[in-house]
């Protein structure tokens, strides 16, 4: 016969301990759980007019205008001209996120070194300095300061002292992307192996030596990853600064809306679309020539 409390003993001794895993599992769904719930349940959460008659109406009725059907003229999409104007501001967007990316990219490789742990405490090969630990917190709290402002929020402050056009949109997602790019690098300077550094330090390599032959070289290929990886957000993001006059296709999009004008919508849309495709092509390729570089 069984013994009941040998048996529970028996199974309290099986059950595999609740990790942190599990419990962070068990946390998203019941969250999932109450926010479905609050949606289903609340008569405000407008829920059910996904379901009317009338949304998918207006939806059709949208749709129709987007792609021109019964517009009086041709639409923009089919007018070679208008492909060619609107190919000038794709080439403005394109520059504005080039110019983005290549701001985020010199910040953080003239912060990567104090903003990294191991080299602030002197345990990747230098001497530690009283100025490494307080430069180290500067530049991690702005590091979190810049990209925990939106891009679109940057836009909006930088516009009061420059005026609208690409380079405000360049420096409002350069400085956000500044904040993401830098942590990232930073956190792979942590990472690195210090036994080459130390070796050269050893050696008697000065600083700069130090980091263009014991750090930079294997931090590079990393940082070069990530910062292709922000450039294909970014082109992404441009129509969001675009809203505040940031210039390129971003303005355009705005003030086609606002005058209703669809087809024109539709037209800027398979640019972002061209654009996005191409800038993730090239950003491939060149990921693929730095692995077997």
């Amino acid at each position: 016969m069984i013994n009941p409390a040998s048996a529970l003993r028996s199974y309290r001794a099986q059950r595999r301990p609740l990790t942190f895993a599990k419990a962070s599992l068990y946390g998203f769904v019941l969250l999932a759980a109450l926010s479905w719930g609050f949606i289903l349940l609340d008569g405000d959460s407008g829920f059910v007019d996904l379901f009317a008659v009338k949304t998918w109406r207006s939806a059709g009725r949208f749709l129709a205008e987007l792609f021109g059907v019964g517009a009086p003229g041709t639409p923009a999409f089919l007018q070679p001209a208008r492909w060619l104007e609107t190919g000038q501001l794709a080439y403005r967007t394109l520059a504005m996120s080039v110019l983005a990316i290549g701001f985020a990219g010199a910040g953080a490789l003239l912060t990567m070194l104090p903003a990294a742990r191991n080299v602030s405490s002197g345990e990747l090969g230098g001497a530690p300095s009283r100025l490494g630990r307080p430069l180290y917190f500067a530049v991690r709290i702005l590091f979190t300061l810049t990209r925990a402002i939106p891009e679109l929020v940057w836009a909006m402050i930088i516009v009061f002292f420059l005026s609208p056009g690409v380079l405000l949109g360049a420096i409002a997602l350069g400085i956000h992307n500044y904040g993401i790019v830098g942590r990232l690098t930073a956190e792979v300077v942590e990472n690195l192996d210090p036994a080459p550094a130390r070796a050269l330090r050893a050696a008697g390599a000065s600083n700069t030596q130090m980091f263009l032959y014991g750090i930079l070289p294997r931090a590079l290929p990393q940082f070069t990853t990530y910062l292709l990886y922000r450039w294909e957000v970014v082109i992404r993001t441009t129509v969001v600064v675009g809203f505040v006059s940031a210039g390129g296709l971003g303005r355009e999009f705005r003030q086609r809306l606002s005058w209703f004008h669809y087809d024109e919508v539709f037209l800027l849309i398979m640019w972002y679309l061209l654009l996005v495709i191409a800038v993730d092509l090239i950003s491939a390729l060149i990921r693929r020539r730095l692995r077997y570089a």
